[in-house]
């Protein structure tokens, strides 16, 4: 017998207890890769779920605090507006520059 007639025969009877096992064995590995993968996509997409909440509240907190700010800048500006020019003496009658004061119409009553 030469080498190579050697070689087949422990090829085919490795082959024969271990090949069905091999060929089990690379299916399984494909399976269990397939279930990994879709474990960690599934994974990703609950974290990025999350950090969108997150990014959500956070952008509506500031729009929060915007609103508060401008109310603040509206309620000073309006102060501004009605700020008494008259010496401290003179506080009592003053008039704030925004209010208006009504005109008397003088009417011709017809007897």
């Amino acid at each position: 017998m030469d080498i190579g007639s050697i070689a087949t025969i422990v090829a085919t009877i490795l082959g024969s207890f271990g090949g069905l096992e091999f060929i089990k064995w690379l299916g399984s590995r494909k399976k269990n890769e397939v279930d990994w993968l879709e474990e960690r996509i599934t994974q990703r997409d609950a974290k990025i779920d999350a950090l969108y909440i997150e990014l959500r509240q956070e952008q509506a907190n500031k729009l929060e605090e915007i609103h508060k700010r401008h109310e603040i800048e509206l309620a000073l500006k309006d102060a501004e507006n009605n700020r008494c020019d008259r010496p401290d003496s003179e506080c009592g009658r003053r008039k704030p520059p925004r209010i208006k004061l009504e005109c008397k119409e003088v009417k011709n009553e017809k007897d």
